[in-house]
Order: structure tokens, then sequence, then C-alpha cells
């Protein structure tokens, strides 16, 4: 309905996988050249996004980007296409999308534009689906300004331990310090929601636990000395009896 979703959750709760999934399903097949991803980060601009001017060797000459690219194949197709946004919370939204960020409005697709740097009408057509990924623990930026949050919809993507999918996988590795670990870290992710300075924004994912099709205890010794504990170390800086006691029951998974 509203053509723009962003997916929010925890780091390693599988937004990205997700993403390009839900963008194959609605198209009911899969076909990559109808799916474009970009990373936003606190450098990335307009220019780069939709039109500017860039350096040659004579001078300086105008460059469409990438979302003005997209926006113009996607016009000459019916079908629908999807621009996935990773990190969209971390660019600089308004400065990016610039006077388009009122096009992206589900009932503004088709309304056209002069575009700054082009002496040209532009619109963004109605075929066009944006899907924004947010990482919820990421402390370092602030939250998302509501020019945005208006004009997407937001859902809360959370790990999924208890998924049948997982479960499945879970089951086919046929491994007991797997499961032990896997209780564990749920049981760790419940004291993370329970926390005031954190929150179930912040709980450990269920993707760093897949991928694999034998499991081995030197591969889940490695999730929980370079995945889980420096994330914890992170979390719990203020308070190392906490991080300590998590620290011994992850390891005690392994005696």
């Amino acid at each position: 309905t509203k053509k723009n979703v962003i997916l929010q959750g925890a780091p390693g709760v599988g937004k990205t996988f997700a993403a390009k999934r839900l963008a194959f399903s609605i198209m009911g097949e899969k076909d990559t050249n109808r799916v474009k991803m970009v990373q936003f980060h606190q450098s990335y601009s307009y220019e780069d996004f939709i039109m500017g001017f860039r350096p040659t060797e004579t001078g300086f000459e105008l460059r469409k980007g990438v979302f003005y690219e997209f926006c113009r194949q996607a016009a000459e197709d019916d079908r629908p296409y999807f621009f996935i946004i990773d990190e969209i919370n971390r660019g600089n939204l308004s400065k990016i999308f610039g006077e388009l960020f009122m096009l992206i409005e589900s009932d503004k697709r088709g309304v056209e534009l002069q575009l700054l740097y082009a002496d040209e009408q532009f619109s963004i057509p109605s075929n066009v689906y944006i899907i924004g990924m947010m990482n919820t623990a990421d402390r370092s930026l602030a939250m998302i300004d509501y020019a945005l949050r208006r004009r997407f919809s937001f859902f809360e993507v959370e790990p999924g331990f208890d998924s049948e999918g997982f479960i499945h996988y879970q089951n086919g590795l046929n491994n007991e310090t797997l499961n032990e670990l896997v209780n564990k870290v749920k049981d760790l992710n419940r004291e993370i929601s329970l926390d005031k300075s954190l929150g179930k924004g912040f709980c450990i994912g269920h993707s760093y636990f897949c991928g694999r099709d034998v499991c081995t205890e030197e591969w889940l010794h490695s999730i929980v000395d370079y995945d889980i504990l420096p994330m914890l170390s992170e979390y719990w800086f203020d308070d190392a009896n906490k991080l300590q006691r998590w620290e011994n029951i992850l390891q005690g998974v392994f005696q």
C-alpha cells in the first residue's frame, strides 16, 4: 500500500536476506535485474543518488545517479521494481533525496518535479518499491526523523530461533553443543530485552548460526569469541560482573 517499508531489527536477524526474498516473492520470480541494492553512509549524497557534476579530464560533466537510472529503467516496464537501501539511517535522507523526498510517497507517484541539476521533469514510477534496512542496535545514530517516518511503514524483524525454518535447520545439524548454545543465547536475549538501557533491538540474531552444512565445535567457539562476546562487552561496558557471568555461561557450553 505504502510502497516504502523499513525492516528494522538487531544485528544478525536476516534483514538483508528478508528484503531480497520479499522483493522476489512480490515479483513472483527471481529477477535480479529488477532489484538494485545500495548502502547509505555519512558521505552519500544527492549527486551519487540522483545526479550531479563530476570532474573529468577537461572540466565537469553531469552524471546520472543510481536511483535516477533505476527509475528510468522501471518507467519503461509495467512489472514491479525494488530499490533496497541498506543502513538507511546512516545517510542524511533530506540531503540524499533532495526534492524527490516528497515524490516517494505512494500518492505522489507519477507526479513530476523539476530536477535541481537538469532542465527536465522527473517522477518516480508507481511500480518502484523502496525497502530500507535499519540496525536498531546502532547507538551512534540519531533516530529517524518524522518526515521519513511518515513516508515509510516500519516492520520489526526479530531473532528467528523459534521459527520453523531455523528449528528444521538446527535439527538437521544434529549437534548437542549447538542446541545448548542456542538455548543459552535465547536466555541471553531475554535478559537483553529486559535491560532498560538496551531492549529487544539489541538482541543477538539467529543468522550468526546459519549457513553451515556441518557444525563443528571450532565454528561455535568462534561465534562466541569473535561475534557474541565482543558485542556484549560493548553493551555492558559499565557492568563487568554481568559481562563476566555471561562469558562464563557461554563458555561453559563447551566444558
